[in-house]
């Protein structure tokens, strides 16, 4: 069988799908670069011109902007040196003031044991005195008592039994 007529059909079909697909591509890139071409005339007529304004701005401006970025920069660094001093400074206060509360404790301290001592010492020497006084005279004068109160009671004849005498 012959093949050849086949083969040339299916190849001028090819060919002509292949000119169709090219044909489309044409087409194709003609309308993209008409649409480039509109966009390139909107950004030359409508961008450029900001663009120009902005950069006419910039370079009017760029004096005073370095003026404002040496000032912005001096200043942080005048900021910054006063912020170390002062850093430095409530450093200091803190410093001297642990110092004091730790003085102020230890005094403290001395005092509550100064006057724990002065109390034990006024026990010691008069508390402890006066009560040992207190009870030999309550014991003598108890005495006393039961010796005038015996006494007494031989007198009027009346005996009080001994539990009446400490109620």
């Amino acid at each position: 069988m012959d093949y050849l007529p086949i083969f040339i059909g299916v190849t001028a079909a090819a060919v002509v799908i292949q000119a169709g697909i090219l044909v489309a591509m044409y087409l194709a890139v003609r309308q993209t670069t008409a649409r480039m071409e509109t966009l390139a005339t909107d950004v030359t007529t409508k961008v450029l011109p900001v663009a120009e304004d902005v950069y006419s701005m910039l370079t009017e401006f760029r004096p005073h902007l370095q003026v404002l970025v040496r000032n912005v920069g001096e200043s942080s660094t005048l900021v910054r040196a006063q912020i170390e001093r002062l850093d430095a400074t409530v450093g200091d206060a803190i410093d001297r003031a642990r110092l004091q509360v730790i003085r102020a404790d230890e005094l403290l301290n001395r005092t509550m044991d100064r006057v724990e001592n002065t109390t034990n010492l006024v026990h010691r020497t008069v508390v402890s005195p006066v009560r040992q006084f207190a009870g030999l005279v309550q014991g003598i004068t108890s005495g006393l008592e039961v010796l005038v109160g015996a006494k007494r009671r031989r007198r009027n004849g009346v005996p009080v039994p001994q539990d009446e005498m400490f109620i």
